[in-house]
């Protein structure tokens, strides 16, 4: 009898309950069992587990590693799939592997290259895959710079952290002044010069910031699945275009994706996100762990959370190869149920209880829902 397959997914995005969906409905039809971890308890990916617990708080990336080491072992966990403190965590596979746990993560080579976008732009430079121009700013008197420079050649700049994920951060720069238009209708990624200057002025310390040009329209960002041996076994962009949401298989897309992946070892689940400058495609941004949108992929009959636990456990899926794409689609909100207040659950069939985080008084235990994205065709 082949036995359960237990994965963990740490504090991570409320659209992985699909993940979790596709890891139970895998086409091996091996039993799997979920053990999720968050700071929120209101985390629609605690309902959707078979166990759950708070996180501590507060913890240093050395203290977080003990955390998950322990969880790991107290849990039997087979494959972890950390999103928080990832760069800890993968500088001690070693560690995680003598207590029986895969980590599907890249090693810590490739972690840290994609930490920072300034070094990830240099590095994937080197190997020939285009990017658009940038300039790194810590001071009012850098921001200036950049902004002439771009305007200069026609372009619209914008800034980002030069670190972080999820597009937190990202502002458009605009030399319209500040007025009751930036205060009707919903709140805009554009920022006007000056307000900015004068922050950046204020500020106590320097800031980070990658500033480039706008780049165009589509959105295109490429799941990976690489194995350990660097080959990449699947790759598939999504492309999103205003509303609209599709796939391709296009190599002007795929080729730098895959070299990328291959290049860098970014083993098991990767996102790489590309956008149009002038009429080529660049790199815009390189996610070293699976994509909050990974589970389209389902439409084009491809369950990659699947293959990638396969990986991990070192049963080799072989070419994951898509035998269609999906019609064109858009994202909309729907429910999720969550977890009573008191935390942690433990279904019935699980032992090893834990004490339970007491409930507000106040707390209504039955009636929340949490909204999550859902891919719906159009």
């Amino acid at each position: 009898m082949v036995s359960r397959v237990r994965v963990w997914l740490n504090r991570t995005y409320a659209e992985n309950v699909f993940f979790m969906d596709q890891l139970r409905r895998n086409p091996s039809d091996r039993a799997v069992e979920i053990h999720a971890t968050h700071g929120d308890p209101d985390s629609p990916v605690l309902a959707a587990a078979d166990t759950a617990e708070l996180e501590p708080e507060n913890l240093s990336p050395a203290g977080y590693v003990e955390y998950a080491l322990d969880q790991c072992a107290r849990r039997g966990i087979d494959v972890f799939v950390p999103r928080l403190h990832q760069s800890a965590i993968v500088a001690h596979r070693v560690e995680f592997e003598a207590a029986g746990t895969a980590v599907l993560a890249p090693p810590p080579e490739a972690v840290a290259v994609f930490h920072d976008k300034v070094i990830a732009y240099e590095a994937v430079q080197a190997i020939g895959v285009p990017v658009p121009p940038w300039y790194r700013v810590r001071s009012a008197d850098d921001l200036v710079a950049a902004v002439e420079e771009l305007e200069s050649g026609g372009h619209k700049a914008c800034f980002k952290p030069a670190s972080g994920a999820g597009g937190v951060g990202f502002r458009v720069i605009t030399r319209t002044p500040f007025s009751l238009m930036q205060l009707s209708g919903f709140p805009s990624p554009y920022v006007p010069l000056d307000l900015v200057l004068e922050a950046l002025r204020q500020a106590e310390e320097p800031v980070d910031w990658l500033v480039m040009p706008r780049l165009e329209q589509p959105e295109v960002s490429v799941d990976c699945l690489t194995g350990p041996d660097n080959r990449v076994r699947l790759a598939v962009g999504r492309t999103k275009n205003g509303r609209r949401r599709g796939f391709t298989l296009h190599e002007q897309w795929l080729d730098p994706a895959r070299r990328i992946a291959e290049g860098f070892g970014l083993h098991y689940l990767s996102n790489i996100q590309f956008r149009m400058f002038g009429d080529r495609p660049v790199l815009m941004d390189v996610n070293t762990r699976p994509a909050g949108g990974l589970h389209q992929l389902s439409l084009c009959g491809v369950n990659a959370p699947w293959a990638a636990v396969q990986l991990a456990l070192g049963e080799d899926p072989g070419d994951v190869v898509p035998p269609f794409l999906g019609q064109d689609y858009t994202v909309v909100s729907g429910p999720r149920p969550l977890r009573p207040v008191s935390l942690p659950h433990q279904r019935p069939e699980t032992t090893d209880p834990l004490p339970a985080v007491p409930a507000p008084p106040s707390a209504e235990p039955a009636d929340s829902v949490a909204s999550a994205a859902q891919a719906l065709p159009l």
